[in-house]
């Protein structure tokens, strides 16, 4: 099967419908697959659940979606660094459902691997336990959680080749090699694509066969909060 799409909106022609949930690797602005979320914002495909561990900033990433409403719920870890989230959940225009930062990770991966649920110690006595099955092991009490899985999958990665292997590059890797095998579909954006063998087997970290659409993006690394020390007078 050919996986190579000349552009983002080729890679997901056919995939998208209202109302469908998909899965936005990254973390911050740091490996996320801007290409893609591009697309979505002029596919005009609305009414979306997106599981990612945040919302971007107002003008980049997921952000762009809040500005067009195309949005209904997100399902995340962070979304501090988002005015629009903040005035749409605030005034009830979003929904939201909170997670710790792990245990999310845990439910991508759970879902990518055919976990139903798993339990986990994070958030036992708080909000986040509310109305969740709670069970002793070893006389520690544990919530218990659910798998997540998507209708669709978009992730960012390093390089690729033909087949969809692909290779993260450092903090880049983050929610994006879990959620890649968590739709039902995934589709990958790569800075490059080297050809078939020029990828170590041990270092690929994550195999084709999750992979069902790759193009090669043109990206923007942005820096979220840039903060740096005063120079000192000479």
């Amino acid at each position: 099967m050919k996986k190579i799409r000349k552009d983002a909106a080729e890679a997901l022609d056919g995939l998208l419908f209202d109302g469908m949930t998909i899965m936005a690797g990254g973390f911050g602005l740091c490996g996320i697959p801007e290409n893609l979320i591009l697309a979505l914002r002029d596919s005009g495909v609305k009414d979306l659940t997106i599981i990612s561990n945040n919302a971007g900033v107002d003008d980049f990433g997921l952000g762009l979606l809040l500005h067009t409403r195309q949005i209904k719920k997100m399902v995340s870890s962070y979304v501090g660094e988002n005015k629009e989230f903040e005035r749409q959940y605030l005034s009830g225009e979003l929904e939201l459902e909170f997670n710790p930062q792990g245990t999310l990770a845990e439910r991508c991966r759970a879902g990518g691997a055919g976990i139903p649920a798993f339990y986990t110690k994070t958030g036992v006595g708080t909000l986040i336990a509310e109305g969740k099955e709670h069970k002793e092991f070893n006389g520690e009490t544990y919530i218990m959680e659910t798998g997540l899985v998507a209708d669709l999958s978009i992730v960012k990665a390093w390089k690729a080749d033909p087949e969809g292997n692909l290779l993260y590059r450092k903090t880049a890797r983050n929610f994006n090699p879990m959620m890649a095998t968590a739709g039902k579909a995934t589709v990958a954006e790569v800075e490059e694509i080297v050809s078939l063998g020029d990828l170590d087997p041990d270092c690929i970290h994550t195999p084709g066969i999750f992979v069902q659409r790759l193009i090669k993006g043109d990206h923007e690394k942005r820096v979220e909060q840039r903060t740096v020390r005063q120079r000192e007078n000479a």
